[in-house]
């Protein structure tokens, strides 16, 4: 494939650049995914598109590409699979992405959670997981099967799609993350039995979601996340939306303000202390934050709906 005429359409700036069709958006990504995109077209690629940002149509197609290359994960009858993202960890606060999937899973609704880390700053969110006793699956088959007797799964993104994973890992060389970082969240093993929770960080990708959470179909929450993680802020409780088949509504009110310190949530993103702080929830010896028990209930609503 000759990758030159799609680097002269997105590589024109932030002002002058044109945005590729859906079409071209999913054979460009492919190559991208496959590895058939030479190096040097690849590193122009992505920097061309964290410049200009990804349009509509190109999320489209960089999804439709995923959803050819990806692997499948059979999910289990009753409630609709939750599929929770993980690639940032914990950086100030714990991470309490773990207690949103181990409520779930305790009320039936069954949990996938997807990532990779490769922060140094942060504390790692499979880390985190292997405290508590969850393990990531080898491949596709195995987390179907814990999926099938524990309610809750783990898989890395490299047994899900490879070269998804090989282009996440090339920010460390990059400098700067890109389109593969946004897609990541976007992944679905379990098309049409699933529902996605898409968190981001900056405002204006709340409003890119939006769209592309209307147009992809399917269900899904939005929420502004905490430190990059899924789960909604304890300490003020952010908006979330949630999407069926295209049609949006605002499940959980926002809160005004600021974020407060929150009594038994230690200013600590420590291994030790998270895996406390989440079993005491657990175990009704403190109580869940508010914020947490909505967002739980919004996706339980959902998935079972």
């Amino acid at each position: 494939m000759n990758y030159a005429p799609i680097i002269k359409e997105i590589g024109r700036g932030a002002k002058g650049a044109r945005s590729l069709d859906r079409a071209q958006a999913a054979l460009a990504f492919t190559g991208m995914l496959d590895g058939t995109a030479p190096e040097l077209e690849l590193g122009a690629i992505l920097i061309a598109l964290r410049i200009k940002s990804e349009s509509l149509d190109e999320l489209l197609g960089f999804k439709r590409a995923m959803d050819e290359l990806g692997a499948r994960i059979s999910a289990p009858p009753g409630p609709r699979t939750v599929i929770l993202p993980t690639y940032n960890g914990a950086r100030r606060q714990p991470n309490l992405m773990p207690l949103v999937a181990l409520l779930l899973a305790r009320d039936g609704v069954p949990v996938l959670i997807q990532g990779r880390h490769d922060f140094e700053t942060r504390v790692s969110p499979l880390e985190l997981l292997a405290a508590l006793d969850i393990h990531p699956a080898v491949d596709a088959d195995g987390a179907a099967a814990q999926l099938a007797t524990q309610r809750l799964a783990c898989i890395a993104v490299s047994a899900l799609l490879p070269g998804l994973d090989r282009l996440l890992a090339l920010r460390m060389r990059m400098g700067v993350r890109s389109s593969a970082h946004t897609m990541a969240k976007l992944l679905d093993p379990c098309p049409g039995r699933s529902v996605r929770v898409v968190a981001v960080t900056h405002p204006e990708y709340l409003e890119r979601m939006d769209e592309f959470l209307r147009a992809d179909g399917g269900r899904a929450m939005l929420l502004r996340g905490t430190e990059g993680e899924i789960y909604a802020n304890p300490r003020r409780c952010p908006e979330m939306k949630v999407y069926a088949e295209g049609e949006c509504r605002t499940a959980v009110v926002g809160e005004e303000g600021g974020a407060p310190p929150l009594a038994g949530l230690p200013d600590s993103s420590s291994i030790a202390d998270n895996v406390t702080v989440i079993r005491a929830m657990l175990a009704g010896e403190q109580p869940v934050p508010g914020p947490i028990q909505a967002q739980v209930e919004a996706l339980a609503a959902l998935a079972r709906g």
